[in-house]
């Protein structure tokens, strides 16, 4: 026992004398590329050296240009945005053909940046600039003071024809009594929701005339401030309700079509169809007074059914931008889709024109004498629609 106590008391002290030695880290290996070129192509040859050259390079280092990099591209497509979004209209004399390049541009302007439809469709900025105000404003070349485009009118043509053809089925009776050239003031019922009846009856005019004469008709504010539904009827025609507006179409001798009801027209329920509301204030008939333009009644008959007004909200208003918040059998129970039309068949009536010539512009003071020349107009179309609609047999066939 006293052997091996001794052996083990050695070996202890053996290893309390040894100090343990620090071995120095292995340093890695650099890797350098040498290229080697040959007739097949470009070869890439590596080779292993064991020591380093220079000092160790920082991680931050090395990442800094890239980060450099993206922000440098990041600005540049928010310069390319701004400048979407704020186009800079030319003059037509320095326009300048797509083949010739002018020194002055710089290259970046001159680089389309790819089309990213995921983007571009879920931005707003491309609605208004491809059928908001801004597109409108970029083909200002294209359309006249009211905003009408006669190219856009003829792509939509087609469209319009089969809904007017085919759809509605639209009959109309008493073309002969419109004046073939000059100016005329064509005063209708107004109802619908959205109001078709404007539309239909410039196709109407526009196509059952010999000479397919144009009408401009007046539509409401709301109408104009509604979003791209104003835009798109502005193109096809419509004009903004006011004196100022109609003076200057009938002084360049168009046919101008007005709806006295205004917004009570739209607003009707269904169990008061057919029923005309007053006429305003007799904004019309000092209209044909003080330009010399007769007045031709008109009555449409089939827009009242196309989509029956139940009930009206008119708390809405303010806070939606429209005079009150329609519930037909389809709205808003399906949707934007409740407010398609119904397919009913629609009649478009022509009167005798009406002269207010021989009145002199002392009778535009007289409110009563107004009123009683407007309730004149007003008594007329309503013997025109009840005649109407005692000849109808059907809603939908006629």
């Amino acid at each position: 026992m006293s052997k091996s106590i001794k052996h083990k008391q050695t070996k202890l002290k053996a290893k309390a004398v040894k100090k343990p030695t620090k071995t120095a880290p292995r340093e890695p290996q650099k890797k350098t590329a040498t290229i080697a070129t040959s007739k097949k192509g470009v070869k890439l040859k590596v080779k292993r050296s064991s020591k380093p050259k220079g000092k160790p390079l920082d991680v931050r280092q090395s990442a800094a240009p890239k980060i450099a990099k993206k922000a440098r591209k990041s600005k540049a497509r928010a310069k390319q945005r701004a400048a979407k979004a704020e186009p800079v209209e030319s003059p037509p004399s320095s326009t300048v053909p797509m083949s010739v390049v002018p020194p002055s541009l710089p290259s970046a302007a001159l680089v389309e940046e790819p089309f990213d439809a995921e983007t571009e469709v879920h931005d707003t900025q491309f609605y208004l600039h491809r059928w908001g105000r801004v597109g409108l404003r970029d083909r200002a070349g294209m359309h006249d003071d009211f905003g009408y485009d006669p190219v856009w009118d003829k792509r939509v043509a087609p469209l319009l024809n089969l809904i007017y053809d085919r759809y509605f089925r639209v009959s109309v009776e008493g073309m002969e009594h419109l004046p073939l050239e000059g100016r005329c003031l064509l005063v209708a019922n107004h109802s619908g929701q959205p109001p078709w009846d404007g539309l239909m009856l410039r196709m109407a005019v526009n196509r059952e005339t010999q000479r397919a004469r144009d009408l401009r008709w007046l539509v409401e504010d709301f109408i104009v401030h509604f979003p791209y539904v104003g835009t798109l009827a502005t193109r096809l025609g419509a004009v903004r309700a006011c004196q100022e507006n109609a003076e200057r179409l009938l002084d360049r001798g168009e046919l101008v079509a007005v709806f006295p009801e205004g917004i009570k027209g739209v607003g009707k329920l269904f169990k008061e169809r057919y029923r005309l509301q007053r006429f305003g204030r007799g904004g019309f008939v000092k209209l044909a007074i003080r330009t010399r333009t007769p007045i031709v009644p008109v009555a449409i008959v089939g827009a009242e059914e196309m989509n029956p007004l139940l009930f009206r909200i008119e708390g809405a208003s303010k806070v939606l931008g429209i005079p009150f918040f329609p519930i037909t059998p389809g709205f808003p129970l399906l949707g934007p889709a409740g407010l398609l039309p119904a397919p009913t068949k629609w009649k478009i009536s022509f009167g005798e024109a009406i002269d207010f010539g021989s009145y002199g512009n002392d009778v535009l003071e007289d409110d009563v004498a107004i009123g009683r020349l407007s309730e004149r107009v007003r008594s007329t179309i309503q013997s025109m629609l009840d005649r109407a609609v005692a000849e109808r047999q059907s809603v939908f066939f006629g």
